[in-house]
């Protein structure tokens, strides 16, 4: 078999298509692995931010109770409408799983 400059050139362009398809599927599976790591922060985050809120609900109606009263009776009405609200919108964290 004879291999002249058109074989080199015609192998190394294979060898460079291979190459860079090969990448692409490895940056692809990067993403798709940084996104399922992203889900999961996310969901840890919201778990977290429910506990506060319901921490600074139960606060909130400790004041209300010791008699602080204006400030402290808007803030409960706005979190109690913010948590109704939120309770009752579809969320694609908690329905993913992290899948």
């Amino acid at each position: 078999m004879y291999i002249d400059a058109d074989t080199i050139i015609k192998l190394a362009s294979l060898l460079s298509a291979i190459v860079a398809l090969g990448g692409l599927v490895f940056t692809c599976y990067k993403q798709v692995i940084i996104n399922k790591q992203q889900v999961e922060i996310n969901r840890r985050q919201n778990e977290e931010l429910t506990i506060i809120c319901y921490g600074l609900r139960g606060a909130l109606e400790g004041l209300i109770e010791h008699g602080c009263d204006g400030p402290c009776k808007d803030a409960l009405n706005l979190l109690d409408k913010h948590l109704n609200k939120s309770a009752h919108k579809p969320d694609s964290f908690n329905n993913s799983k992290g899948d």
